[in-house]
């Protein structure tokens, strides 16, 4: 059995991928959403709850784990960390799948290394900010004290229970684009447009969550763009196509 932490949508698509080689597989997500999207996989196993390193040397036990594989978000850090450990005391093989960069050579592209960073980068640059970072660390800007007075536009998932944390947070109706991505040059466009944006937050998520798009908007119209890089981990082993994961898996397993 091979484990896929499948939280993005090419990790769901590898988990399928290794699925229709042949082999067994569990994917695990943490939201309903992703686990509604995994259900289209016939025989896959789905786990749903979030673990943590003693969690997984459980579940690996538990299920018969052969082999894990890392395809989580590239800013999931807690998870690859998690995972490489539990994997290294299980003596199960690891390998991390991660979708390539999206390249950029712009003059107003600010590079920093964290959530915490941005905020106060993004408030130096621009009295509109336009954050497409998603939900899970809107609290680091709606409280720097940096961007008080600031107006700030979230772009997050059509999930109640996201634009209710949105709207806890002090995010007015008015300042959440609860949209699902990814979005087209010409719709990224749009909404700075409509927004009045000068400046975007981001993450380098790759072609496949869209960020070749977001950053060819901004370029298009001149803003300033604050780009949170990806942590930097030691993976044990990594790769950046399905089929340098399969040659893996099949080394490993069979």
């Amino acid at each position: 059995m091979i484990f896929v932490a499948a939280g993005t949508k090419d990790g769901r698509e590898l988990a399928g991928f290794l699925l229709h080689q042949g082999y067994q597989v569990t994917a695990s997500v943490v939201s309903q959403y992703g686990e509604s999207l995994l259900q289209a996989y016939e025989g896959m196993e789905i786990n749903c709850e979030s673990l943590d390193a003693a969690g997984f040397e459980a579940y690996f036990c538990r299920q018969g784990i052969e082999l894990f594989v890392d395809a989580s978000h590239p800013y999931a850090a807690d998870v690859s960390q998690n995972a490489m450990q539990a994997c290294s005391r299980a003596g199960i093989p690891y390998i991390r799948y991660e979708r390539q960069q999206t390249p950029l050579e712009y003059d107003h592209a600010f590079y920093v290394q964290d959530y915490r960073q941005a905020a106060v980068k993004a408030a130096e640059l621009g009295d509109r900010i336009f954050l497409t970072t998603g939900s899970r660390n809107l609290g680091v800007f709606a409280q720097a004290p940096e961007l008080q007075g600031k107006k700030l536009v979230c772009r997050i998932l059509p999930e109640p229970e996201v634009v209710g944390q949105a709207r806890a947070l002090g995010f007015a109706p008015a300042e959440i684009v609860a949209l699902q991505g990814p979005f087209s040059l010409e719709l990224n466009r749009e909404l700075y447009k409509k927004y009045g944006a000068q400046v975007i937050v981001t993450k380098n998520s790759g072609h496949t969550g869209g960020t070749d798009t977001k950053f060819a908007a901004a370029m298009e119209l001149g803003l300033s763009l604050v780009v949170i890089e990806r942590p930097k981990l030691g993976y044990v082993r990594q790769a950046d196509s399905f089929q340098q994961v399969l040659d893996f898996v099949k080394r490993e397993l069979g």
